[in-house]
Formats: structure tokens, sequence, C-alpha cells
């Protein structure tokens, strides 16, 4: 879902505003992830959590160097 622009938003304020409201909903579904650890509602194993922190590890990364990336296309001589 992409949001219309707010009037006399600059990019940066865009980026703040858009940055905040996603980084919280990714750390709300972690917590909510991490109600599965409960051992006394829950059956799994330890290569159950090791794929799954595999998964999001190897996301995090992704995500991480496309952030990065910029920077390195700013090469000069």
């Amino acid at each position: 879902m992409v949001k219309e622009k707010v009037k006399g938003e600059t990019s940066r304020d865009r980026f703040k505003r858009l940055a905040v409201i996603r980084t919280k909903k990714v750390i709300d579904k972690l917590r909510v992830l991490g109600h599965c650890a409960n051992k006394s509602v829950y059956a799994y194993e330890d290569e159950d959590v090791k794929k799954i922190f595999s998964a999001i590890d190897k996301e995090l990364k992704r995500v991480k160097s496309k952030f990065n990336e910029s920077k390195a296309g700013d090469f000069q001589l």
C-alpha cells in the first residue's frame, strides 16, 4: 500500500515518518514470534529455532546491504 505524500513533506521527513512506523511493526512482529517460545504451549525442536533465526538473519543482512549499497556507489577519484 503506497501512501500519499504529505503536502510539504521532504524526502527526509517521509523517510523518518515511514521508517519509525515500519520499524515499530517489525519489532512488534518479533515480540509476537517470541510468544512461540513458550514450551508449555508449543512443541518445537532446536532445528526449528535455527531455521527461523537463520531466515530472519538472512533477510536482515539483505535489507542492511540495501542501505549500504548507496555508499559503495559514491566512488570518486
